[in-house]
């Protein structure tokens, strides 16, 4: 049997801790945060990974991480994950030209861009691409979200 991971935590750090928890928008972070919280409480890490849905081993290496980077070892560092295949500084110009040609023929512009690009890929992506693209181009002009017009309820 291993040795007892045990946490003592300071005001501040439990402070920051849980607001961490209560306010990221990440949530990987906040279960980590409560992570922490929980074996602060002197639970057992077999106990708390079955309460969040972890194994006792992987409570235990953010344990770890925890006390040797503090709360900063708790967030996903850049880099971790899939590479994207449609990058949106390099392919936005691209995708754009090759969807305005191909409209309503989502296939097309896809098999286009495929060979243009030389890289494959599905419809999804595309189409995900098509409205992370979209999103970050409304938010750097400042457009207004599009809005159902109110429809009078009043009978004549």
């Amino acid at each position: 049997m291993g040795r007892t991971i045990k946490i003592e935590l300071s005001d501040d750090e439990r402070q920051e801790l849980e607001n961490g928890y209560r306010n990221s928008e990440n949530h990987v972070f906040r279960v980590r945060c409560q992570m922490v919280l929980l074996k602060a409480e002197n639970r057992k890490s077999k106990e708390v990974g079955q309460l969040l849905g972890f194994c006792e081993q992987a409570v235990n290496s953010w344990l770890w991480r925890y006390l040797e980077q503090g709360i900063e070892g708790l967030k996903t560092k850049p880099g971790q994950g899939r590479i994207p295949i449609l990058k949106l500084s390099e392919d936005a110009e691209v995708v754009r030209l090759s969807v305005s040609e191909h409209r309503q023929r989502i296939a097309q512009a896809q098999a286009e861009l495929e060979e243009t690009l030389g890289r494959k890929f599905s419809q999804k992506t595309l189409r995900r691409f098509l409205k992370n693209c979209m999103a970050d181009i409304n938010e750097s002009e400042n457009v207004p979200e599009k809005r159902k017009p109110k429809r009078s309820t009043s009978i004549k």
